[in-house]
């Protein structure tokens, strides 16, 4: 006789809904997510209050990329229990990526992080939804508060580094306030860049060919022709992507939100408006030679304008923000993270790794920025100021061996080639200094030859991660960390407790107004989903609603041996108040019974 999967496993019908929670997540943490959604749902179907099973059914569903499974189960873990922490974490995670349900991720994760101010999760929580609106200065606020409470949050630190970059977002185009879908805006950015760029290639072409056209055929009219056609072609290319836009009203806070798709789109009007004015120069007879160093002005806008947009927009993200002290944070959460193991440590280790890599990248960038005008700087004017060369790759070593990145056999190099060309440029200066002709050449050529193939390297880099669809040492490669979020266990009343405010005669409850520590008198129940239904006295209803954190006390109804406290957060339900337990105390009296 065969046997099944439930008899080697052990005898699962005997479970009860807790322990069949704690096999939802312990099947979560080993990467089975399908499995753990059932473990789940066989949790709910036990006890259908149990706002840990739907918390845990809602993460398996955004595990397997069903956000729109996962929000009903988070939602239904907020009505069971409206003042848990974890559940407002949950139902935060999934509605910030539901178009038009972004001020409701906000505000749950502004209560979480009212209901439990001694965790680090609703900080991190409201850090990540500033990071992803572009709201760098408040993330930085968010993290730094929650890396108070944890100092070992890797999440925090991970994304602390990335808003000390400035990071942008993947759509940086797209509110994620917005009510519109993401593809929807998407679709509109990628009709308006798919014309920027074809516009500005068929100018730029053309301008090339007619100017070939008409100095080595003598074909200066057919080719001006031929200009004017290409602006007609112009045309059905404009109205066939306007139309793939669709949400138009969007467009001016698109470009605001992503300014260089702004610039690239003011850079493609100028370039046609460059080609048009270029082609009625030489359409006319007689020109005046004045005017020749405006044609050929003309000219360069529209061949050279797109390259210099991408060379300026190079070294502005090379400039953006703080690399160093993102790298330092970002290396900081690898430290922290290295003595723990689980899921969450790959997760964050691998986008640690990847971080680090870009961010070194940059540094190298901007060191390369630096070396170019200093070095031609000193052989236009003084060559020995080109000592100075020797000290700029300095943070750029010291963020590299703090970090040990080996993840990338490129980086290396191309680091070597930098401190080298800044070296030789440097002791070409001194030996021009002393008159020692000679190598004072070599060594200039060796610089500039190491600087130049510095670029080379990084060229080589970004072709091969272009080619192979994987991360390259450019900004848009950085990732934010998004560690599972809402998978802690609820606070379980056992019968004892359950049995003690159920037949209690007094119950007392505690809170805090403007005046301090706060006691009333109360009658309380327990619900079936192990929440309090607390009825307090008047005076205590406005204080709990500025401060719900509360605790319920009472004493053992039958032999009075022993108290009980439950503390929790108390939300308001009608006439009653519904605390969700966050800690529960167990007390023995003095008395006779301690003498046994």
């Amino acid at each position: 006789m065969g046997t099944n999967a439930s008899d080697r496993n052990g005898n699962f019908s005997d479970r009860s809904s807790r322990e069949w929670c704690d096999e939802a997540l312990a099947r979560l943490n080993a990467g089975r997510p399908e499995s753990a959604l059932d473990a789940a749902r066989r949790a709910a179907d036990l006890d259908p209050g149990a706002e840990w099973a739907y918390r845990l059914i809602s993460l398996a569903h955004e595990r397997l990329g069903r956000d729109a499974d996962a929000a009903p189960a988070a939602e239904r873990a907020v009505e069971l229990a409206r003042g848990s922490w974890p559940a407002r974490l949950r139902l935060a995670a999934i509605l910030r990526r539901v178009p038009g349900r972004w001020q409701e991720a906000v505000e749950h994760a502004t209560l979480a992080g009212k209901f439990a101010p001694e965790e680090p999760g609703p900080e991190v929580m409201r850090g990540d939804l500033a990071l992803l609106r572009g709201d760098h200065i408040r993330a930085e606020q968010a993290y730094l508060a929650a890396l108070t409470i944890d100092p070992g949050h890797p999440q925090a630190r991970v994304n602390l580094g990335l808003s000390l970059l400035r990071w942008d977002r993947p759509r940086s185009h797209h509110d994620p306030a917005w009510p519109i879908d993401p593809r929807d805006s998407g679709r509109a950015r990628r009709a308006l860049e798919v014309w920027s760029r074809q516009a500005r290639l068929l100018v730029a072409v053309a301008t090339l060919a007619i100017a070939g056209a008409a100095l080595f055929l003598d074909w200066g009219a057919q080719a001006v022709l031929g200009g004017f056609a290409v602006l007609a072609l112009l045309a059905p290319l404009t109205v066939r992507q306007a139309r793939r836009v669709g949400v138009w009203s969007y467009v001016p806070a698109m470009l605001c939100g992503d300014p260089w798709l702004g610039t690239a789109l003011v850079s493609t009007v100028v370039s046609v408006v460059a080609f048009a004015a270029w082609l009625l120069l030489g359409a006319m007879p007689s020109v005046p030679s004045a005017f020749d160093p405006v044609w050929a002005g003309l000219a360069g806008i529209v061949v050279l304008g797109w390259p210099a947009l991408a060379a300026v927009r190079a070294l502005a993200e090379a400039w953006r923000g703080h690399p160093l002290l993102a790298l330092a944070e970002t290396a900081r959460a690898r430290t922290n993270q290295a003595q723990q193991a689980g899921a969450a440590w790959v997760q964050v280790e691998r986008v640690a790794r990847r971080n680090i890599g870009v961010m070194l990248w940059i540094v190298l960038g901007r060191t390369w920025s630096v070396l170019v005008p200093l070095v031609g700087g000193a052989l236009a004017v003084e060559p020995r100021a080109a000592v100075a060369a020797v000290a700029v790759p300095y943070p750029m070593i010291r963020g590299y061996l703090r970090t040990r990145h080996r993840d990338d056999r490129w980086l290396p190099v191309a680091i070597a080639l930098v401190v080298l060309s800044a070296a030789a440029c440097a002791a070409g200066g001194l030996l021009g200094a002393w008159r020692v002709e000679p190598a004072a050449a070599w060594a200039w050529r060796a610089g500039l030859g190491a600087m130049a193939a510095a670029m080379v390297v990084f060229a080589a880099r970004a072709a091969r991660a272009w080619w192979r669809g994987g991360p390259g040492p450019w900004r848009a490669s950085l990732i934010m960390c998004d560690l599972p979020v809402g998978a802690e266990p609820s606070v379980a009343l056992d019968p004892e407790v359950r049995q003690t405010f159920s037949y209690a005669r007094g119950i007392v409850l505690s809170f805090g107004d403007s005046l301090g520590p706060r006691v009333a008198g109360a009658v309380a129940s327990v619900t079936s989903s192990g929440e309090l239904r607390v009825i307090p006295e008047t005076e205590a209803w406005e204080a709990i609603e500025a401060d719900p954190r509360v605790a319920v006390f009472a004493a053992d109804p039958l032999q009075r041996r022993f108290w009980v406290e439950v503390r929790g957060i108390a939300m308001a339900d009608s006439d009653v108040l519904r605390v969700t337990p966050k800690q529960v105390l167990v007390g023995e009296f003095p008395g006779r019974h301690q003498r046994r």
